[in-house]
């Protein structure tokens, strides 16, 4: 057995035969709020805090600018 795709070669024709019948979808879209959200100006602090990097203050100062 031929698919209508096949029969009709019209590609148009092909697409309306797919979506005229079936179930419909629905996409819903929304948005989070993580718990642990942190400010873009305290997050240089919290990362070399997290990750015991204290030390680095050089490190820290070029962070905290390209975070800025």
């Amino acid at each position: 057995m031929q698919s209508s795709f096949a029969r009709d070669s019209n590609p148009s024709e092909f697409r309306r035969q797919k979506l005229t019948g079936g179930r419909a979808c629905f996409l819903g879209v929304g948005t989070a709020n993580p718990a642990n959200c942190v400010q873009q100006d305290e997050y240089t602090d919290l990362y070399f805090h997290i990750t015991k990097s204290d030390h680095l203050t050089h490190m820290k100062s070029i962070m905290k600018r390209i975070c800025a």
